[in-house]
């Protein structure tokens, strides 16, 4: 939400701000035309009423004195009247303030790159080697299924399509990375782990800016006021929702793991096979309560955050600075993560991170005080992928894959999946092997309680 007494001391600069995103100026005329009918309004309501109060002191002493109130009776309810009616008046325009205030993009920083589309983004750094292979590379879900890891054909059965149901083998990485993505973040980058519900209320995703304009991008529980939740960046960013966090607690970070769901609306045709576009997938998100001051400088952080995570794990990427066409609505300032997938032989994105400057804590009440007595300021929220796991298994099976059909796992993922190799052979026996180590582990347990 933006800043309604900014707009109305500089409402050019918001239309040039929104015409930099290609979004509607004439937005900025129908909020100020709204907010002028609103405050003129209650400037008109409140003189009514003190025109009935001394109508009222009037009768009253005419009344006490013996004479006839009759007149200035039917005067007061006239006044009345017309209050009763101005009343409504004036909830419909504060009504339609609101509307466009949830409604109306966000404004792009100084420094993002002017575009007429996505094509105009720019590519800013590159890292790891692309990989070089003396056979054809095949796609990650022909290998997933070669090695008997994921099965989209059943998942199609049991639920539709953009759907996987991932087993053994790729079960396990599934989880090893998240593990992984979580330990990394936490331990050696100073996040909290957080793991939060996945079905979130109205009022979350109005704070997060999803609603009201991306409600049909989002699966809503029949009959409820709840949603399942799209990324972990709602309930992680509404944690502190309406409270007033003191300066000391500041920056507040976030790494939270959850399920996705996404209605995919206007996808029709994209990515239908595969990991990259689904329903339902996992990702560890991001969030970042700050400072204003310090903003800018914690989004490159995050940034570079998100990044440790495809270094670790050996993954070609580069990083997109995007341009104001393709920013979201609630963005000021967004960079891309984009892996390398041999198979297309193209980048694909595997994260953004986004700052949306107090565009979030505005909807959702997010301040936070510098000293005691000082006045409360919005934070700045941030958030970014850290990463979406079903890509990142994507770009594992596609740059690891091997001339005999088996796939080199990074070695950041040894110790979580004990073994350096996906092999349809191991992913056949897995099953077994986890039933003896289990069986190891019970007996080495009984004989340490028998002494």
């Amino acid at each position: 939400m933006l800043d309604i007494r900014a707009i109305r001391n500089d409402p050019e600069q918001f239309r040039v701000g929104l015409a930099r995103k290609h979004a509607n100026q004439a937005l900025i005329d129908e909020l100020l035309a709204a907010d002028e009918a609103w405050r003129a309004g209650l400037t008109e309501v409140e003189r009514l009423k003190s025109q009935r109060n001394k109508a009222s002191e009037a009768i009253a002493r005419t009344k006490k004195a013996g004479g006839d109130a009759s007149g200035a009776i039917a005067e007061m309810k006239a006044v009345s009247d017309q209050i009763k009616t101005l009343d409504e008046d004036v909830r419909a325009h504060e009504a339609r303030v609101s509307d466009l205030l949830l409604t109306i993009p966000n404004i792009p920083h100084s420094s993002v790159p002017d575009g007429e589309s996505e094509d105009d983004n720019v590519p800013l750094r590159f890292y790891g080697q692309v990989p070089e292979f003396d056979f054809e590379p095949k796609a990650h879900f022909d290998l997933a299924q070669d090695l008997g890891i994921a099965d989209f054909e059943r998942a199609v059965k049991i639920t539709g399509s953009r759907f996987v149901l991932y087993k053994g083998l790729g079960a396990k990485l599934e989880r090893a990375l998240a593990s992984f993505m979580l330990d990394y973040q936490v331990e050696q980058n100073g996040y909290v782990e957080m793991f939060p519900q996945f079905i979130a209320n109205e009022e979350s995703l109005i704070g997060t800016g999803n609603l009201p304009k991306f409600g049909e991008d989002m699966f809503k529980l029949e009959g409820l006021p709840y949603y399942l939740i799209p990324t972990a960046e709602i309930p992680l960013t509404n944690y502190y929702r309406d409270e007033i966090l003191d300066a000391s607690q500041l920056p507040v970070k976030f790494a939270g793991y959850s399920s996705c769901f996404r209605s995919e609306a206007g996808s029709a045709g994209k990515d239908t096979r595969g990991l990259i576009r689904l329903h339902q997938f996992q990702k560890v998100e991001l969030v970042k309560l700050v400072k204003p001051e310090d903003s800018y400088e914690e989004l490159e952080n995050l940034v570079r955050d998100c990044g440790t995570i495809l270094d670790a794990l050996e993954l070609p990427y580069r990083i997109i600075e995007i341009c104001t066409a393709d920013l979201g609505a609630k963005e000021t300032k967004k960079y891309d993560l984009e892996v390398w997938l041999p198979a297309q032989h193209t980048y694909r994105e595997i994260s953004s991170c986004s700052n949306f400057e107090d565009y979030q804590a505005r909807r959702a009440g997010l301040r936070f005080r510098r000293e005691e007595g000082a006045k409360p300021e919005f934070v700045h929220t941030l958030n970014g992928s850290g990463l979406a796991v079903g890509r990142t298994i994507a770009a594992i099976l596609e740059n690891g894959q091997q001339k005999d059909g088996s796939v080199r796992l990074p070695q950041a993922l040894v110790p979580y999946m004990g073994t350096d190799v996906l092999t349809s052979e191991g992913a056949a026996g897995y099953g077994k092997r986890a039933a003896d180590a289990v069986s190891i582990a019970s007996k080495a347990s009984r004989e340490a309680q028998r002494g």
